[in-house]
C-alpha cells in the first residue's frame, strides 16, 4: 500500500500564496496545507481553509525568520531583542543553537501553544503541525513542539526526514546542495520516531520533495512518484503566485512557487500517482 498526502506550506504568507493554495486543493493534488500563524494575510487563509471541508489545515509553525506572537521579553532562546524582536534568520544559526543547548524547550513550547491557539480561535481544526524550515528536526524544538501539540490537542505532526532517491537528484545539478544537507541530518531521524512516539502522536513513514524545493518540474515529480516507497508519505511543496507581497518576503522561492503550481494542478501530475496506485490522503485520514 502507497499513500501520499500532498501538504502546501506557507498558507498565509501573501494573498498570491493563498490563492495558489487554494488552487491547487481545488484543482489539483493538494490535500493538506499549513497556516502561518504570525503572517500577514492570515485572515484571507482563514476564510479559503474554511471554504472547503475536505481538506487538512495545520499550523505551519514559525520559530526563525519572523516575528513572535507572544512578548519576545520571553524568548530570548529565539529572539534577537536587538533586531526588532524578530526570531533570528537562519536554520544554519538555528540548528548549532539547538545543539549545543541555547535553544530553551519551555520557550518553544509557549509559543508554538499561542501559534496552534491563534488558529483554534479563528474556528480552524487545526489537523497536524509542521515548523518552518523543519526546524523540529532538532530534539530541542521538537520537545517543545511535541508538547504543545499534545496540550492543544493536536494529534499529527511532520516526519521532517527524506527518503531520497539519488536518480531523482540527478535529474537537476543542482539539487546536489541539498540532496547533501538532508542526508547528513537524517541522522535524527531515530530520535525523531521515538519521541513521537513517546507523545503518542500520528506522523508519516518521511517525507518527499524537500531536496526538489525550488527546483519541481514535472520530470522531477514523475521521478518522485517512481520511486516512492511503500508506505504512507508527505509530498512538501510551496505553490503561489508572485505578486508584490511576496518579492518584500525573505525568500528564495518566488518564480519558483508557480512553476509548482503548474505541476500540482496537472493532469499528468495525478496520472503519475494513479498509475503506480499511490492514494491521495489528508492529515485527518492519517489518524482516523
Amino acid at each position: 500500500m502507497r499513500r501520499l498526502i500532498v501538504n502546501a506550506d506557507d498558507f498565509g504568507l501573501t494573498p498570491g500564496v493563498n490563492r495558489a493554495i487554494a488552487e491547487a486543493h481545488e484543482r489539483g493534488i493538494v490535500t493538506s496545507a499549513t497556516l502561518m500563524a504570525n503572517s500577514g494575510s492570515f485572515d484571507e487563509a482563514v476564510r479559503l481553509a474554511k471554504a472547503s471541508a475536505d481538506w487538512s489545515i495545520g499550523c505551519h509553525v514559525v520559530l526563525l525568520d519572523g516575528a513572535p506572537l507572544l512578548d519576545p521579553v520571553r524568548l530570548d532562546s529565539l529572539v534577537r531583542r536587538k533586531q526588532n524582536n524578530s526570531f533570528r534568520d537562519g536554520i544554519a544559526g538555528f540548528a548549532v543553537r539547538a545543539l549545543t543547548g541555547w535553544i530553551d524547550t519551555d520557550q518553544v513550547q509557549a509559543e508554538v501553544t499561542a501559534q496552534i491557539r491563534k488558529l483554534q480561535a479563528a474556528g480552524i481544526e487545526v489537523s497536524h503541525v509542521d515548523t518552518h524550515k523543519h526546524t523540529h528536526m532538532f530534539p530541542a524544538a521538537l520537545a517543545g513542539v511535541l508538547r504543545a501539540a499534545r496540550t492543544c490537542g493536536i494529534r499529527a505532526i511532520r516526519n521532517p526526514f527524506e527518503v531520497i532517491a539519488a536518480n531523482y537528484v540527478k535529474v537537476q545539478r543542482g539539487m546536489w546542495k541539498r540532496y547533501r544537507q538532508v542526508k547528513t541530518l537524517n541522522g535524527l531521524a531515530g530520535l525523531f520516531r521515538r519521541a513521537v512516539a513517546k507523545a503518542g502522536l500520528s506522523t508519516p513513514d518521511g517525507t518527499l520533495g524537500i531536496v526538489a524545493t525550488g527546483h519541481l518540474n514535472p520530470e522531477i515529480f514523475h521521478a518522485i512518484a517512481e520511486n516512492m516507497p511503500e508506505g504512507t508519505w508527505e509530498f512538501v511543496c510551496h505553490p503561489g503566485y508572485m505578486d508584490d507581497e511576496l518579492g518584500m518576503v525573505r525568500t528564495r522561492l518566488r518564480e519558483s512557487r508557480e512553476q509548482e503550481l503548474a505541476v500540482l494542478t496537472s493532469p499528468q501530475a495525478r496520472q503519475a500517482l494513479e498509475s503506480r496506485g499511490i492514494e491521495l490522503i489528508s492529515y485527518k485520514q492519517l489518524y482516523s
